[in-house]
């Protein structure tokens, strides 16, 4: 077959594995994306496994998207339609929507955000005695977060030591959770943590997905933590067809409950395993590889492996030595320019850091000199408070149960319902046990006042009026849009910004709302309002805000976690120092230098011709300027391999460069003063 044409053997003994579990150690750049999608086309066209007997799990919608793609091209439309390629979670919706009543919830569930979960565990602290501290709700919504990913549910969750935040955790988390069915609601840890309970409980319910699934390929294996470890494992029990790619050098997840155990300890969970290492990189010259392999190599917790390339060393890695944080700045714009002005694209440059506080310097710098860039990790669109109301309206229309959207729009646009009268109705609804929603139906029992009753009156009519529209009218679009003018959503954001500017960007960001579900009802066969809301719900973060901006014709700025999986021709790596790089924390409160280290490594490998890496002798920090070491990872890529140049006598650009570069400046200053 063509797709098997140009697999090294490695890549050829992976694709061409039979029965059996499959470990695959993928080396950065070792081409594992085209392993995996080549292994899911060879069992459908050459062992005639059926497409529906398949499903590939990997992390982000964009990786999803992909390999979709990919197999759909190397199979054939006709053999891989039925093939289930799937994020973890968008994988645990559909089987929740299928068989959530088997654990006491209502199938239309709402799935909460990390903004509506933070808001609920708000809510529950004020409740709650602190003895008059206030907690930051953050850091409890971690420790919850925390729980579900290793699979403890409230009842068996237990103090570790007697901290207050562990303590508060203790005993808001079965509230939380009873607050969340109450709402008939879940949060994001849930969608994998109910399946994989719903499993264990509903013998036949997981009996039915092993006998439809009997090949299981998992992406990005290193990145799974124990929740999704044990619902691998439950799928898997039986047939025990289950490959996995991944690389621990790659493990940077921890503090999100990744655990690198899964993929090291694999053969000992998975007796017969087959291990194929996939060493050939194709991404990065030779120089960058030897540097990575230095670095990595003094993990202990790692399997071995060396990565190479059949296209020799490459240029060397320049080893910037700057003053201070202004001077690092400053030498890698002029080297950005520099090179820019040989031919390269703004895009083919990132600006990688550990800490998203080290970006300030180099936007500051990047603007003074007039350079396009984009800054990886900022507002995300459905955070934006204007985008949150207008989906809020959607959420409620699908889950009138979901007590924190119906508050959230209870008295948006403002319509007489104070938060007296809102306090009346939630206190109302605790004393006769009922939801909210009933409450709002029935208001004259809560106490409200008669101009209050009124809008209740008026708001619930609304409610259902559109709830009925939604579900019998086949055009979704024409209906949102009808809903947000009979709110008068951009009259509200007109009343209550002062700058013209922002309230017309915000009244724009409305109106993406109904492009958004516009461009979901042309690609959907059977479009729905909950599966709209299901795809916000399961919309990547960080990650994928990182792919689609790479496009941008820009320079990137990013933070090391958020580069992992892209590539880019010339990449800087700052601030390689000590309590950057490796961080305070990790020094001196998790003492897990080791992810520190794979963090580095991750950061090296973006790189595909060139890496320079920076430190700064010192640095500001509260108007006083401290010292600063340079990090120990530095001493373990070998002297050969690097061009040290010091700040005093160094200078990338010569003389005549920088004078070709300063005519260019100005020439094109003198084109905008003509115009």
């Amino acid at each position: 077959m063509k797709f098997l044409r140009g697999l090294n053997p490695q890549q050829r003994a992976a694709v061409e594995h039979g029965a059996g579990p499959l470990l695959l150690l993928a080396g950065a750049g070792s081409g594992k994306t085209r392993v995996i999608t080549c292994r899911i086309a060879y069992l459908l066209k050459l062992t005639e496994v059926p497409a529906e007997s398949l499903l590939a799990v990997t992390f982000t919608n964009k990786a999803a998207r992909e390999m979709r793609e990919r197999v759909l091209e190397l199979a054939g439309r006709k053999a891989a339609t039925g093939v289930t390629v799937s994020t973890f979670h968008s994988f645990c919706v559909q089987v929740l929507k299928e068989h959530i009543h088997r654990l006491g919830y209502r199938k239309r569930f709402s799935i909460y955000a990390a903004a509506d979960q933070l808001r609920l565990i708000k809510d529950l602290l004020e409740r709650l005695d602190t003895g008059g501290r206030r907690l930051d709700a953050d850091r409890i919504q971690w420790i919850i977060s925390d729980a579900k990913n290793r699979l403890i549910s409230p009842e068996q969750f237990t103090v570790p030591y007697a901290d207050e935040y562990q303590l508060a955790a203790a005993e808001l988390y079965p509230r939380y959770q009873k607050a969340l069915k109450g709402f008939n609601a879940v949060d994001f840890d849930d969608l994998i943590m109910l399946t994989d309970r719903l499993f264990r409980e509903c013998p036949d319910v997981l009996r039915q997905y092993q006998q439809r699934f009997q090949y299981l390929l998992v992406d990005e294996y290193q990145d799974t933590n124990a929740a999704q470890y044990g619902l691998l494992r439950q799928l898997a029990a039986g047939h025990g067809n289950l490959c996995v790619v991944g690389d621990d050098d790659q493990s940077i997840y921890g503090w999100r409950g990744a655990d690198l155990g899964n993929i090291l300890e694999f053969e000992r969970d998975f007796p017969g395993t087959t291990v194929i290492r996939l060493e050939q990189n194709y991404r990065s010259s030779g120089n960058i590889l030897n540097a990575a392999n230095a670095v990595i190599q003094k993990n202990q917790k790692r399997k071995e492996k060396q990565l190479w390339t059949s296209d020799g060393p490459g240029a060397s890695i320049e080893l910037l030595a700057c003053v201070d944080e202004e001077d690092e700045a400053e030498r890698i714009i002029e080297r950005i320019r520099l090179e820019q002005f040989k031919g390269r694209s703004w895009r083919d440059f990132a600006i990688l850091y550990r800490t998203n506080v080290q970006s300030r310097v180099f936007e500051q710098q990047l603007r003074y000199n007039d350079i396009p860039f984009v800054l990886v990790g900022g507002q995300q669109f459905f955070d934006r408070k204007e985008v949150k109301d207008a989906i809020a309206y959607l959420k409620v229309l699908v889950n009138p149960f979901d007590e924190i959207n119906l508050l959230r729009i209870l008295n948006y646009p403002r319509r007489g319902i104070g938060a007296t009268s809102a306090e009346r109705l939630i206190q109302s609804a605790s004393e006769r046990g009922c939801t909210l929603w009933e409450v709002l139906r029935d208001p004259a029992v809560a106490g409200v006042n008669d101009q209050a009753r009124a809008a209740l009156a008026l708001f619930v009519r609304l409610l259902d009026t559109y709830r009925y529209r939604f579900r019998e009218s086949g055009d979704l679009t024409s209906c949102c849009r009808e809903l947000f003018v009979d709110l008068d959503l951009e009259g509200e954001i007109e009343r209550t910004t002062n700058d013209l500017i922002k309230a017309a960007r915000r009244k724009e960001f409305v109106r993406e709302v109904i492009s958004a579900l516009e461009g979901y009802q042309q690609r959907e066969g059977r479009p729905t309002l909950d599966g709209f809301l299901d795809k916000v719900s399961l919309l990547d973060d960080e990650r994928e805000d990182a792919e689609k901006k790479q496009d941008e014709h820009a320079v990137t700025l990013m933070s090391l976690h958020s580069s992992k999986g892209l590539e880019f021709p010339v990449v800087f790596l700052v601030g390689v120092e000590e309590d950057f790089l490796p961080h305070r924390k990790s020094i001196d409160e998790t003492f897990d230098i080791e992810e520190e280290r794979r963090l580095c490594y991750v950061g090296i490998t973006r790189a595909r011709e060139q890496l320079v890496l920076s430190h700064a002798g010192e640095r500001l920090k509260y108007g006083k300027a401290l010292k600063r070491e340079p990090s120990r990872f530095l001493e373990e890529i070998p002297p050969e391999l690097l061009d040290q140049l010091e700040s005093e006598s160094s200078n990338p650009a010569s003389e005549e460069q920088k004078d070709a570069i300063a005519g260019d400046f100005f020439s094109k200053m003198g084109s905008l003063l003509d115009d």
